[in-house]
C-alpha cells in the first residue's frame, strides 16, 4: 500500500455514495433491440438535460416491500430490494408499472390509472397490494454495476437492471423530474450523441455500447442469468489532449490515474511525452524514451525511484539516446546511486554503460545492475552487468527521514535474465517486459522460455500477496493496477494475463491436433486468426515458445 507521505497530491474524502438504481425498459422494434429513455430535467441535480433510463434512490420502504414482490430463487435480498426501487422508481417517473395479478396477466392501463403516482414512496407496494397487484421483481435482472465517480458532489451506488416493457403500458414522464420518453435502439443513441443531439452521460454511454451488439430482448436477458453484473466500474477521469477523458478498470489509463489520485482528483495528463519526466509519486518519475513502435508501443519507459535526500535508482535507461539519457541524469540531480536493468534487450539496457559515463563526469559513478545475458540471447542482446543481482537481495536507498527498498525478484521467461523489482514500502512491481499494459510480452525461444514465464507470472503473483501490490509498472504502456480488492488490481492483472496464455495454448493445441501435419505458418493464421496478419511474424515467436512447452508437457 503506498505511504500517504509519496502520494502527489492532499487527500479529498469522496462524497458519501447512496444507494440507487435504474432499469433499461427493452423492446424488440422493427429494426432491432430499443430501449425507453428519458430527458431529465434541466434543473436536476444530477446529470441535468441528460437522457437516461429510469431510475432514483433507494427507500427503505423498498425493503420493506419484499412480501409483495416475486422474486427468483436466485436472487438476492440486495437484488430484490434494487428490482423493487426500480420499479417503483419507473412507475413515478414514466408510469410504467412491472406488476401482475394474480392469474398472471400484466398490470394494465387501468391499474395504472387507479393508483397515485405521487403518493409516498412507501405507500407504492401497499397500493399494488390492495389493487391486487404482485411487483414482478423476478423479471428484473442485473444488467451492470455503476459506483459514481469519486470526484463529483453527488455520488450513486447503481446497479442498471434490465426488464421488457409490458406489451399494453405505454409511458408518460412526470414533466417533473423527467421529459420526453423516446424509444430508442442503443446504436442510434449513440450515433445522435456523437452529433452533439441527444446528451448522454459516461455510464450510460458504456451501457448503450455493450448492449448494441444485442439483437433481441430474449438474448440480453438470457446473458443475465447468472445474477451477476457484466461489470462493475467507478470510473476515473484524467486529461488526455486537453480535454477530461474517463475511462473504465479495464482500459489502459485507468491504473494510471488511480495511482496519481486516487481520492478521483482530476489533475493527472495521460499525454505520452519524452522531453519531460512524468510524476507518478513524490518518489517514482517515468521518463519515456523516444523510441515508439510496434514492439514498444509510446516507447521504453525509464522508471527513477528515490528522493533528493536518499538519492535515486534508475531502472531500464533504455536505448543509448544521449538525450534521453541526459534528462534521466537531469530529472535525478545527478544524484543516480544504482542503474538497474530489468533484461538486456536492445530498448532497455544499450543507455546504461552511457548513463554511467554521463554520472562519472559529475564525479559519481553508480554501479550497472542486473543479469548478465545468456548464451541463448541474440547478439543485440549482450549484456554484462558491473555486477549481477540475486534472487531476493535488497537495494536500499536511505535519507535521513525516509528509506526506499527495492527488492528483486528473478523472472526469466520473457528473457533468461529478465527481473522484476518491488519496491516494498509502497507496494510497487516494477515489471520491465514481464507484463506489459495493452498487449502480451513475446516469448522468444531460445532465450524466451514458455514455461518459465508462467512460472514466473506464478511468482508475481505471490509476491503480490505479500508485499500488498497494489499496481504494476511495465516498460511500455501506462501504469496497471488498482486499489487493493477493487476491480482489476494487480493480482487480478496477472491473473488475466496468465489465463490469456493458457487459452491461446489451448486454441494452439487445438490447431495442433487438427492440422498435425500443418506448418508454422499454418498454425499461425489458425491460432492467432484474432491478431492482425501484419502481427504473425510477431506472434511466431510465441508460438513456438507455446510449441515448445506443449511438446514438453506431453513428453
Amino acid at each position: 500500500m503506498i505511504r500517504q507521505t509519496q502520494l502527489l497530491h492532499a487527500h479529498k474524502e469522496p462524497a458519501r455514495v447512496l444507494p440507487a438504481a435504474t432499469v433499461l425498459l427493452l423492446r424488440d422494434g422493427p429494426q432491432g433491440l430499443e430501449v425507453l429513455m428519458t430527458r431529465r430535467s434541466m434543473t436536476a441535480s444530477f446529470a441535468p438535460g441528460a437522457y437516461v433510463f429510469p431510475g432514483g434512490g433507494i427507500d427503505a420502504s423498498d425493503t420493506l416491500a419484499h412480501p409483495h414482490a416475486k422474486r427468483r430463487a436466485t436472487q438476492s435480498d440486495l437484488h430484490l430490494t434494487q428490482a423493487i426501487a426500480a420499479i417503483r422508481e419507473s412507475f413515478e417517473e414514466l408510469g410504467i408499472l412491472l406488476a401482475r395479478h394474480t392469474h398472471g396477466q400484466m398490470a394494465n392501463a387501468a391499474d395504472i390509472g387507479a393508483l397515485d403516482r405521487h403518493a409516498a414512496p412507501g405507500d407504492f407496494a401497499a397500493q399494488c397490494a390492495a389493487r391486487g397487484l404482485t411487483l414482478a421483481a423476478d423479471e428484473v435482472f442485473v444488467l451492470a454495476h455503476w459506483i459514481t465517480d469519486r470526484d463529483l458532489p453527488r455520488r450513486f451506488d447503481v446497479p442498471f437492471l434490465v426488464a421488457r416493457m409490458p406489451d399494453a403500458q405505454t409511458p408518460v414522464a412526470d414533466e417533473k423530474e423527467q421529459f420526453e420518453p423516446v424509444w430508442v435502439r442503443p446504436a442510434d443513441a449513440l450515433a445522435r450523441h456523437a452529433q452533439g443531439k441527444f446528451f448522454i452521460i459516461y455510464p450510460t454511454i458504456k451501457t448503450l455500447e455493450r448492449l448494441q451488439s444485442y439483437t433481441t430482448v430474449a438474448r440480453v436477458l438470457a446473458d443475465c442469468a447468472s445474477e451477476q453484473p457484466w461489470f462493475t466500474s467507478c470510473p476515473r477521469a484524467g486529461w488526455l489532449g486537453g480535454k477530461e477523458a474517463r475511462y473504465m478498470e479495464h482500459e489502459q489509463p485507468f491504473g494510471e490515474l488511480a495511482l496519481t489520485c486516487p481520492d478521483g482528483q482530476i489533475l493527472h495528463h495521460l499525454d505520452w511525452v519524452t522531453d519531460q519526466p512524468v510524476l507518478l509519486l513524490k518518489n517514482v518519475q517515468r521518463l519515456t524514451a523516444p523510441n515508439p513502435g510496434v514492439m514498444t508501443g509510446p516507447g521504453t519507459n525509464s522508471y527513477l525511484v528515490g528522493d533528493p535526500d536518499s538519492g535515486y535508482a534508475a531502472i531500464d535507461p533504455g536505448p543509448a539516446d544521449l538525450e534521453h539519457l541526459d534528462r534521466l541524469w537531469r530529472a535525478a540531480g545527478g544524484h543516480i546511486r544504482y542503474i538497474i536493468c530489468t533484461h538486456s534487450h536492445p530498448d532497455h539496457s544499450p543507455g546504461a554503460a552511457p548513463l554511467q559515463a554521463l554520472c562519472a563526469e559529475h564525479g559519481h559513478k553508480p554501479p550497472v545492475l542486473g543479469l548478465a545475458s545468456h548464451a541463448s540471447a541474440r547478439a543485440h542482446s549482450a549484456f554484462t552487468p558491473d555486477r549481477e543481482l540475486n534472487d531476493g537481495e535488497r537495494l536500499v536507498l536511505q535519507g535521513h527521514d525516509v528509506t526506499h527498498t527495492l527488492r528483486v525478484v528473478h523472472t526469466p521467461g520473457h528473457a533468461a535474465n529478465h527481473l522484476c523489482l518491488v519496491l516494498e514500502e509502497d507496494g510497487l512491481l516494477f515489471s520491465g517486459d514481464h507484463v506489459l499494459n495493452g498487449s502480451t510480452t513475446v516469448i522468444d525461444p531460445p532465450d524466451g522460455n514458455m514455461n518459465d514465464y508462467l512460472n514466473s507470472l506464478d511468482k508475481l503473483l505471490v509476491a503480490c500477496q505479500e508485499d500488498h501490490i497494489d499496481f504494476i509498472l511495465p516498460a511500455h504502456g501506462y501504469v496497471l493496477g488498482n486499489l487493493w480488492d477493487e476491480p482489476h488490481d494487480a493480482r487480478a492483472c496477472i491473473t488475466h494475463l496468465k489465463t490469456h496464455r493458457l487459452k491461446r495454448e489451448s486454441k494452439i493445441l487445438k490447431v495442433m491436433q487438427t492440422q498435425p501435419e500443418g506448418s508454422m505458418d499454418d498454425w499461425v493464421k489458425l491460432a492467432y486468426d484474432d491478431v492482425p496478419p501484419r502481427l504473425w511474424p510477431v506472434a511466431m515467436r510465441s508460438l513456438l515458445a507455446h510449441v515448445e512447452r506443449i511438446q514438453s508437457l506431453a513428453s
